[in-house]
């Protein structure tokens, strides 16, 4: 063995009476009545924070419930073009009938998805005494007040959103039912004979 060797096998084994070193050990400096009132304003800067997340999320399924209405309103253009263009919904048949009363069932649950509700807003700058009411409030009543005032606001939006997303479910139920009665429709029309 070289001495180059016996050397890195020196340096690579620890002795046995060495300790590993312990990290220096630092003393809390928060006094007692600093810890409860920093831990209460953290969970309220927290909590707004996590409010702020969920309803961003509300505000990106409220556009995805616009995108998901375009859509529908496409198809169901595209559907009534098809007929008008083939000129069956002219001729009187069960299907022309039950197309007929599809489009106008289906027209009507999109419009009432598309007209505009009132969307809730937190807070309301309208109102006179708001800054009467808040101005005068601790930071963290400010914030505890807020926070109230932005869980009410994702309720009453909630209720907004469910139901146009429930009228869009329908609409897409009655769209199915249509695109299948103008399948049916051209089939009994151009490869059934004598119809």
């Amino acid at each position: 063995m070289t001495a180059l060797n016996i050397l890195s096998e020196q340096i690579s084994t620890p002795e046995p009476n060495e300790t590993p070193e312990e990290p220096p050990k630092v003393e809390d400096t928060r006094s007692s009545d600093e810890s409860p009132q920093t831990s209460y304003a953290i969970t309220i800067n927290l909590a707004v924070q996590d409010v702020r997340d969920v309803m961003e999320q509300q505000k990106q399924q409220g556009h995805l419930l616009t995108t998901k209405l375009n859509i529908l309103f496409v198809v169901n253009g595209a559907l009534l073009t098809s007929l008008t263009i083939s000129r069956l919904i002219f001729f009187l048949s069960p299907f022309s009938i039950g197309e007929v009363v599809g489009f106008l069932i289906n027209f009507t649950l999109l419009i009432n998805a598309f007209l505009p509700r009132q969307v809730a807003v937190s807070p309301n700058l309208e109102d006179k005494k708001f800054l009467e009411r808040y101005l005068s409030l601790t930071p963290e009543e400010y914030q505890l007040r807020m926070l109230a005032n932005q869980i009410a606001t994702y309720n009453t939006n909630k209720q907004r959103i469910d139901d146009v997303s429930q009228t869009l479910t329908y609409a897409a139920y009655v769209t199915w039912v249509i695109a299948l009665f103008v399948l049916l429709h051209m089939v009994s029309s151009y490869f059934v004979p004598g119809t």
